[in-house]
């Protein structure tokens, strides 16, 4: 059931009340699962794990409900703040892999429209559609395989719808206190008219965006709609007793069209938005709204939070860290030794998951930063939180002089 605690209070709130604002460590951790859930599935391809736990649909509802919360302030104050923080994270991948790309010869001549080529390349700076990138580049023998920057670019996709939800959440803020349930379907609406025919874009890159806003749109608006109290409203048994039927039918769909290893929800938008729709609907319904850890999980709290403090550079990074570590296994055939008494292991994906986090990890150090640079926070190499108990510890202290004070 949903929990009658109040919201973290807004920025404001917080300055008049003195505390900084609340973390919802629930939400921390859907966003730490679904973190590790894109990574476990971009390295294994195994079809049922979007089913198990939608990690994009999850994502962005958690974003939907920050920017809800965000929206407190002046609109144009919360959009700039929200560019400011996902712009340059996307920039520094762009300037390595971009530069990585013109160095093996990507260039105006590539695609034969030098003009294009040129405008195409702002959207690495402003991603209102997916950035360019050259297809089919020889990799770096032993270190990094072929099409690598097909693999740099897989991400970017999350990065513009991201923006773009961004940019339209004031006027959809606006509707759904208006009109909330037939706003918060609309996404659905056209994910169907998409899928059936009914509607046509000629325009790849339109279409695109068109059809991410479909798939996602429902779950960014149902964060939107948690924050404002909307899914509080309805009565208890709704959720339970309808979800089940739209990730029922969601699934069916998805099994009857198609649904299996290479070809998953991701390749099917419209069972890919109703599943999404169902599971996230269930996980707010059941938001617990957590100030402070279970004690079960408080074991865990470094790791998740650092997860959450390097969400945008471990998103970015992580394709290419898989790409890079089955890149250096591969090299292991070439001992004799191993691939005549060892090809099960070889074979095995699991030692190249740990190799991923490894690189994962030398990527938060190498570039996560840019996060904080970003956030106008000093720069941390490692931001688990271990170095704010003691600062933390210290606040405490001085609250208490302070009321013995007074």
């Amino acid at each position: 059931m949903l929990t009658n605690a109040p919201p973290p209070p807004a920025p404001d709130a917080a300055k008049a009340t003195g505390r900084a604002p609340v973390r919802d460590r629930y939400f921390d951790l859907l966003r730490a699962v679904a973190l590790f859930r894109v990574v476990f599935y971009h390295l294994m391809g195994w079809a049922w794990l979007p089913i198990v736990f939608p990690s994009m649909g999850v994502m962005f509802a958690l974003a939907g409900n920050l920017m809800a919360r965000s929206l407190k302030r002046p609109p144009v104050q919360v959009i700039r703040s929200r560019m400011r923080r996902l712009l340059p994270p996307l920039w520094l991948l762009g300037a390595i892999g971009v530069t990585g790309m013109l160095i093996q010869g990507w260039g105006p001549n590539s695609e034969g429209h030098p003009v294009w080529w040129w405008l195409h390349l702002t959207y690495w700076v402003l991603p209102l559609s997916d950035p360019p990138y050259a297809e089919g580049l020889s990799g770096i023998h032993g270190i990094i395989g072929d099409d690598w920057a097909a693999e740099l670019a897989g991400p970017l996709w999350y990065i513009r719808a991201y923006l773009w939800y961004v940019l339209l959440s004031p006027f959809i803020l606006k509707v759904l206190r208006a009109v909330p349930w037939p706003t918060i379907v609309s996404p659905i609406a056209v994910a169907a008219a998409l899928e059936f025919g009914w509607l046509h874009i000629p325009s790849v890159r339109i279409d695109s965006a068109v059809t991410d806003f479909s798939t996602f749109g429902a779950c960014w608006i149902l964060g939107m709609a948690h924050q404002e109290g909307i899914l509080k409203r309805l009565p208890r048994y709704v959720v339970p007793s309808l979800v089940p039927f739209v990730a029922g039918y969601g699934l069916w769909y998805a099994l009857t069209h198609g649904f299996k290893e290479g070809h998953d929800l991701d390749d099917i938008p419209f069972a890919q938005s109703l599943w999404s729709f169902a599971t996230v609907m269930v996980l707010l319904h059941f938001s617990p709204s957590w100030s402070e850890w279970p004690r079960m999980l408080k074991r865990w709290d470094r790791l998740i939070t650092l997860l959450n403090s390097r969400a945008v550079t471990i998103y970015l990074w992580h394709n290419i860290c898989i790409l890079v570590a089955a890149t250096l296994w591969d090299q292991l055939w070439g001992f004799d030794v191993l691939s005549e008494h060892y090809a099960g292991l070889l074979e095995s994906p699991w030692p190249v998951l740990l190799m991923v986090w490894i690189l994962i990890g030398a990527c938060i150090v190498s570039f996560g930063w840019m996060e904080d640079v970003a956030a106008k926070r000093k720069p941390r190499l490692w931001p688990d939180g271990s170095g704010n108990k003691g600062s933390k510890a210290k606040a405490k202290v001085k609250t208490g002089a302070r009321a013995h004070r007074a």
